[in-house]
């Protein structure tokens, strides 16, 4: 099944003008896909590919480590869409590194999320991650602590602060993904989140924050949630 042309959908509807009248982030992943391959081949849409594309690679991780070949298994796309795909998602890798590499300041949950937003688009599982920061609030490095199934993640307060103690930061934050896309936090968030400061006056090291990342949707403007925002900090 080809399904519908991008050209003849009705101008409001195609992708391009969606991205460029709302912005790219309310587009679905086959849409952006979409654009990127602008026309379809052998009498396919590139609506239809791009979809074609996420059923076969199931996550965008999997799709963004994926080699020309593989990608031109799947029928309608040819070496130079395969080569654009790869280059896409291959700026995308080198943004988010130059943004590590530069040390950023990272004083609000905004900004972690920032950060760390790309690559979490792929995390299929619950990954926790912990930020090692110095005196002034700008990165050393990040350390991934622990990664588990869909909705259960295990953590140490002995692995987040050895990390720490070895970097000589003078604070960290605290940062895992929901695969749901909620960003709510659960209960065991909270507890997680609470032995850890404990831990952190110990050792006087301060855990300033635990973002955790999701998705966006028409009811929630943020993708992400802030659990000092949140009031469950203790002061």
């Amino acid at each position: 099944m080809s399904g519908p042309r991008i050209k003849d959908i009705p101008a409001s509807e195609r992708p391009r003008e969606r991205l460029a009248a709302n912005g790219a982030d309310t587009l679905a992943n086959s849409d952006l896909i979409a654009i990127l391959l602008r026309t379809g081949l052998q009498g396919k849409s590139a609506l239809v590919i791009g979809s074609e594309l996420l059923a076969k690679f199931q996550t965008l991780d999997r799709l963004s480590q994926a080699s020309v070949d593989e990608l031109c298994e799947v029928k309608g796309i040819g070496r130079d869409k395969a080569v654009t795909l790869q280059a896409a998602f291959t700026l995308a890798r080198r943004m988010a590194a130059e943004i590590r590499a530069e040390s950023p300041m990272l004083d609000t949950p905004e900004r972690i999320a920032d950060l760390l937003r790309e690559d979490a688009r792929g995390y299929e599982v619950e990954h926790f991650l912990v930020l090692l920061l110095n005196t002034r609030r700008r990165l050393i490095r990040m350390e991934r602590i622990s990664q588990g199934t869909l909705d259960s993640i295990h953590v140490h307060a002995r692995e987040v602060f050895k990390h720490a103690i070895s970097a000589n930061a003078a604070a960290i934050v605290l940062v895992h993904n929901h695969p749901s896309g909620d960003p709510t936090p659960s209960e065991a968030d909270i507890k997680v989140t609470r032995d850890l400061i404990r831990a952190g006056q110990l050792l006087k090291i301060e855990v300033l924050d635990h973002v955790i990342l999701g998705h966006k949707t028409s009811e929630r403007t943020r993708d992400y949630a802030s659990l000092r925002e949140l009031g469950y900090f203790y002061s």
